[in-house]
């Protein structure tokens, strides 16, 4: 199955990379797939590479729906009321 996960675009970087905000957890990208994506902007990410920039909406009700299924996610990453603890 493949899964693509929304992300927040946090820092632009040289040669095309990112920083990302996933859940609470960065991670550097590739915005070869969505160079348009800018600090701010939502993307998919899929494979470290950021797919589709989406609106903030759609990414929330993804972001929701990926925390009903805890399965999905690492356990280094929080899943709400447990990242504050």
């Amino acid at each position: 199955m493949c899964l693509a996960i929304p992300a927040q675009v946090i820092e632009l970087k040289d040669d095309g990379l990112a920083t990302v905000d996933i859940l609470g957890v960065t991670r550097d990208i590739s915005l070869d797939l969505a160079p348009q994506a800018g600090v701010g902007d939502f993307v998919l990410v899929h494979a470290g590479f950021a797919i589709e920039v989406v609106d903030p909406e759609y990414a929330q009700e993804t972001i929701d729906l990926v925390k009903q299924f805890p399965e999905l996610v690492a356990d280094e990453i929080p899943l709400g009321d447990e990242a504050s603890r």
